[in-house]
């Protein structure tokens, strides 16, 4: 029974992640020819919003291909738990920026068939991986299984970003969504926020502006 839950909750990640890119990419290949140097979010256009979004595809193919020795963070909300404090990754936003702009102009001519090709690299290569094998990420070595829930969040809340930007419709199913919304509500309450998160989703008090746990 202990293995059958397991595969089970592979399954799920590898479901999630897979459905998460196959939505984004639909939502990308609707953009209109003359909308890819729109604003978009903060000093993004919407070429280097979409591809800061493609580097979650991008990271797993890069990934997957350094093994690491040992396992530093143990799941996915201690991955973006460490990640500010131990890295600066959270903290540089200007290095956030700057990839998310070299990531669009490398997604070249046809941003959309491009984008499209990292996702179905992608999404094959973390169905072919061992997903308890450990793989060399910027947070330290975790195990592929608890890296690709991380990236499904990239993928949603991006989408929904260039949704937003673009005016199109954008729709995660139900089961890709809750799983993003409870890594978020786990790393909330890694990093100490628990309490707050409660009251918000019970309507007993507003979060601070600007929440974010990402």
């Amino acid at each position: 029974m202990k293995f059958a839950v397991i595969a089970a909750n592979i399954a799920h990640v590898l479901d999630a992640y897979a459905d998460a890119a196959r939505t984004v990419t639909a939502l990308v290949e609707r953009i209109p020819p003359d909308a890819w140097e729109a604003p978009a979010l903060g000093e993004w256009d919407l070429r280097s919003l979409v591809g800061h979004t493609s580097r979650a595809f991008v990271t797993v193919l890069t990934y997957l291909e350094r093994p690491a020795a040992r396992e530093d963070v143990p799941d996915a909300e201690g991955y973006y738990a460490l990640l500010p404090s131990s890295t600066g990754e959270g903290v540089d936003q200007g290095a956030v920026a700057q990839r998310g702009r070299d990531a669009g102009v490398a997604l070249g001519d046809d941003p959309a068939a491009a984008f499209r090709d990292l996702a179905a690299r992608a999404v094959a290569a973390a169905r072919a991986a061992d997903p308890d094998a450990l793989i060399e990420t910027i947070a330290g070595g975790l195990r592929v299984a608890s890296y690709l829930p991380t990236r499904t969040v990239e993928l949603v809340v991006h989408g929904h970003d260039i949704a937003t930007a673009t005016g199109l419709d954008v729709a995660f199913s139900e089961p890709t969504l809750a799983g993003v919304a409870a890594l978020l509500a786990r790393t909330g309450v890694r990093l100490g926020h628990g309490p707050a998160i409660l009251d918000a989703l019970t309507g007993r008090a507003p979060l601070p502006p600007g929440f974010s746990v990402v």
